[in-house]
């Protein structure tokens, strides 16, 4: 009896056995934690988990960190770059150390900074446009930008198009990336000696400066671009403008009263610039300022015997001594004027591109007796102002690449 009580049994306990064991393979998935080899991507994350990861990535910083020597590290380009600047190209020029100075490899301290792979950027900037607007070290920027770029488009073709001072036009593309020369960003102009200034002994003239005018070189075409980079900082010094030619200046058409010091005019033209950028240029366009490029004369300055033959990259606790304010040298300019920039981008959408810091160490990687001209040196001295390329601004473009990538994805 027993026997065939459980066989009319079987096939319903086989039934409810099997659907048990089904329900739960089926429910296992969303209790058990997931394998070790299973792929992050794979696994569902809620929307505020989405957001914090965004956000830890987009805080990385890239601007503080260290050198590290890679001998197996090689330049993008080479002196054939068509779009070099004679002065700039120190491989042509056969400076002394070129293959030091591009084995050094910017490390940040909180993640890692790629590699440019110009032919992914290129794919991403597909149909757009990238402008640089300010001093010659925005163009010694872009020079680095075209020849990186260059490698993977050798159809590019140099553009001097919309007024553009120097930049190139990537066929398979279909990308441009120029440079707007705009030395003040404001416009200003040159007033010859008038009769009622003869008073003013040894004055020959003066650069007016209208603190509240876009110059036309960028103000009027900077709506084809999609990305652009501002640069002002080099030319408001008294060896660009000294007494006999002073910058005064203009607001609204009229002389500002009583005359304004140099660095208070550019205070000034900051507030303006910043103003008009965020007001008449298009939202969707990315904005980034990049901060000041310091210079490594020692000895003197450009016009006082100024010197730097380096071999090496400084060490970190001769950075202070050498670009601190306070110490007066003759290298202050950048972190002065880094502080007056700052101040003007506070609140702004406009996103600092900080070359400063990491540019500091590098005294080894400046152009100085190696300038492509025999008699450069005698009329001008040494470059330490201006970077060698391939060099320090490939640096540079590789984190602007990775900020404007960034910029377009989230």
């Amino acid at each position: 009896m027993p026997t065939k009580l459980l066989s009319q049994f079987f096939p319903w306990l086989l039934f409810v056995t099997l659907s048990l064991i089904f329900l739960y393979s089926s429910l296992l998935p969303f209790h058990s934690p997931p394998s070790p080899t299973q792929p992050l991507k794979n696994i569902p994350t809620s929307p505020n988990a989405k957001s914090k990861s965004k956000s830890l990535k987009n805080a990385c910083n890239f601007y503080k960190g260290h050198w590290v020597f890679d001998p197996a590290r090689r330049p993008i380009y080479d002196e054939t770059c068509p779009f070099h600047r004679n002065a700039w190209n120190c491989l042509r020029n056969k400076r002394d150390n070129m293959g030091n100075i591009n084995s050094w490899k910017w490390m940040p301290k909180t993640c890692d900074l790629p590699r440019i792979d110009p032919f992914r950027f290129l794919d991403l900037m597909r149909n757009r446009n990238i402008g640089f607007v300010g001093d010659s070290l925005s163009e010694n920027f872009l020079v680095s930008f075209l020849c990186v770029l260059r490698v993977v488009d050798l159809g590019a073709k140099k553009w001097k198009k919309k007024g553009a001072w120097r930049g190139a036009y990537f066929p398979k593309f279909n990308v441009t990336v120029a440079y707007h020369r705009a030395v003040l960003l404001a416009k200003y102009e040159w007033q010859p000696k008038q009769p009622s200034d003869f008073s003013q002994d040894g004055l020959k003239g003066i650069y007016r400066v209208d603190v509240d005018t876009p110059v036309d070189d960028w103000a009027h075409v900077a709506d084809f671009y999609d990305v652009l980079v501002f640069n002002t900082g080099h030319w408001w010094g008294s060896d660009k403008f000294p007494k006999e030619t002073p910058l005064v200046f203009y607001q609204s058409g009229q002389p500002i009263i009583p005359p304004l010091e140099m660095l208070d005019g550019l205070k000034l033209v900051l507030q303006n610039m910043v103003s008009h950028i965020q007001k008449d240029l298009p939202q969707k366009t990315l904005k980034f300022w990049r901060l000041q490029s310091p210079r490594h004369f020692y000895g003197g300055d450009w016009n006082q015997n100024g010197s730097c033959m380096f071999n090496n990259p400084l060490e970190e606790p001769e950075l202070d001594l050498w670009f601190d304010p306070r110490n007066n040298g003759v290298n202050k300019e950048a972190r002065t004027l880094n502080l007056l920039i700052q101040d003007a981008l506070q609140g702004t959408e406009i996103k600092l591109l900080d070359v400063t810091h990491l540019s500091e160490f590098r005294a080894d990687a400046h152009p100085a007796i190696w300038l492509g001209k025999k008699d450069a040196v005698a009329v001008w001295g040494q470059d330490c102002l201006h970077w060698c390329l391939p060099g320090v601004p490939d640096t540079w473009v590789d984190i602007l690449s990775e900020l404007i990538r960034t910029g377009f994805e989230t």
